[in-house]
């Protein structure tokens, strides 16, 4: 788990899948004048490794372009996943289809444990095979039902991945004091004009 997802709160159970969504950084606007720079924390075969590192998924090994090719697709079809409303999810095939074409690269076999029954791990055996974690994650957030809580911002101008942690779970934004606000006096701003 990292700083990010301890800070918002998100489960244990799907900090994996939180940061990694994280890992693009596309927002793009000014809070308090100043302007948020936009990032990739793993742009290149040693930002993936070390990302994976520093959250104990590096199995050793070395990246190769192809790898991060895969890692980056997996990233892409996560976002484009994660940023469709979660009833949404389940019926757009086009999304589902690339998540499952993303999440082929890492496949998962059942093992029995003592004392914990049967779990999945992954099959890959390369550097890699430390994401199978996303893939695991989402599985059994599927199962218990908190991956719908797992959304993206409704802002154009932030698409930060959130943890939805209200009773109803009907947020929109990240923070409601900062992409929530803006987009409300956007929004109230163009119905002023409008009624001039």
């Amino acid at each position: 788990m990292s700083k990010e997802s301890r800070k918002f709160q998100v489960p244990d159970a799907l900090a994996n899948v939180y940061d990694f969504a994280n890992t693009l950084d596309v927002r793009h606007f000014s809070h308090f004048g100043v302007e948020h720079p936009q990032s990739d924390e793993i742009a290149g075969m040693k930002q993936i490794a070390d990302w994976m590192q520093e959250r104990g998924l590096g199995a050793g090994g070395r990246i190769t372009p192809a790898m991060l090719a895969t890692a980056l697709r997996l990233r892409g079809a996560l976002r484009a996943y994660l940023q469709c409303d979660p009833a949404e999810r389940r019926r757009n095939k086009e999304v589902l289809g690339a998540l499952g074409d993303a999440l082929a690269a890492f496949p998962l076999r059942v093992e029995a444990r003592v004392g914990r029954g049967a779990a999945l791990s992954a099959m890959r055996e390369d550097a890699l095979a430390g994401l199978s974690a996303i893939a695991i994650e989402l599985h059994n957030a599927t199962l218990v039902g908190t991956l719908d809580r797992l959304k993206m911002c409704a802002s154009e101008e932030c698409r930060r991945v959130f943890f939805d942690r209200s009773k109803p779970s009907t947020r929109r934004w990240c923070m409601s004091t900062l992409c929530g606000n803006r987009m409300k006096t956007r929004a109230y701003r163009e119905r002023q004009r409008e009624a001039k």
